[in-house]
């Protein structure tokens, strides 16, 4: 399921001769690229694929298959099953804020950012260093890659699954 999504949803931007082309959405971007064959097919299995390749504008913290790898064994599967699919929607809407955000937008602080799972946040702390999301867990994703535009939003490449528990504090 996940190569025919990839396949269908192969996209890209380009720019000829300075005129651009149709950009790609966020969806179509993730399921062109090979790191996020099970961010793709969990959007997917949540039904949220219809509403991330809409307008937006929407910031993304995109877990690459590593960080679902780096999950407790069975944790993607049992969350993959039709019966967890609120669960699910809860863990991948916890990686979506409503805004386009790029890193130059963060200042170079610890702020509150609230993800479209209003009932929770994440605390991103943009430094010399780079940027950093702290989850509910009180751990800590990287941003290895900032700012892959789409045309309804951007694309921040984490190495860790984001997971609402608690609210993180930000100082």
């Amino acid at each position: 399921m996940v190569n025919s999504i990839k396949y269908a949803c192969a996209a890209v931007a380009l720019t000829v001769a300075g005129t651009a082309v149709q950009a790609a959405n966020i969806v179509e971007i993730a399921a062109s690229d090979g790191r996020f064959e099970t961010l793709v097919a969990a959007v997917t299995a949540a039904d949220l694929a219809g509403t991330l390749s809409g307008p937006g504008p929407f910031t993304v913290f995109a877990p690459v298959d590593d960080a679902f790898a780096a999950l407790p064994e069975g944790t993607v599967e049992t969350l993959l099953k039709p019966e967890n699919k609120g669960k699910l929607t809860d863990v991948l809407l916890y990686h979506v804020d409503d805004r386009k955000l790029t890193s130059s937008d963060l200042p170079y602080r610890s702020i509150p950012i609230k993800p479209i799972l209003a009932s929770n946040r994440l605390c991103v702390t943009a430094s010399s260093g780079g940027v950093t999301i702290a989850d509910g867990t009180g751990e800590m994703a990287n941003v290895v890659i900032a700012d892959i535009m789409a045309d309804n939003g951007v694309i921040h490449v984490v190495d860790k699954v984001l997971l609402p528990v608690d609210r993180p504090k930000c100082h």
